[in-house]
């Protein structure tokens, strides 16, 4: 079941009881401090969410020629190296 059907189904009396319950466990005080707070995070929550939903949608429009997959990388070549002198063990055998 969908939230706003359940807030849908809840008549005036049902809401005006969950707001008194909610003043009682919570005190007067506390409830604006709540209700802040969760209108913070709410804020919080939604520009999270358009900075991740602009930066796709940049991703996206920015460069549409580009191959999905980066380039693969080149093989590298080192020179040859130099033939090994031979040691003083080596010059002797011959």
């Amino acid at each position: 079941m969908n939230d706003f059907n359940l807030i849908a189904m809840l008549g005036p009396w049902e809401i005006i009881g969950l707001l008194a319950i909610a003043l009682l466990l919570f005190g007067s005080k506390k409830l604006p401090e709540l209700a802040r707070g969760l209108g913070t995070g709410l804020r919080e929550f939604k520009k999270a969410t358009s900075d991740v939903s602009n930066d796709l949608q940049r991703a996206i429009e920015e460069d549409p020629k580009s191959p999905g997959r980066p380039a693969p990388p080149t093989p590298r070549t080192y020179p040859e190296s130099p033939k090994a002198k031979p040691t003083g063990d080596e010059s002797r055998e011959s």
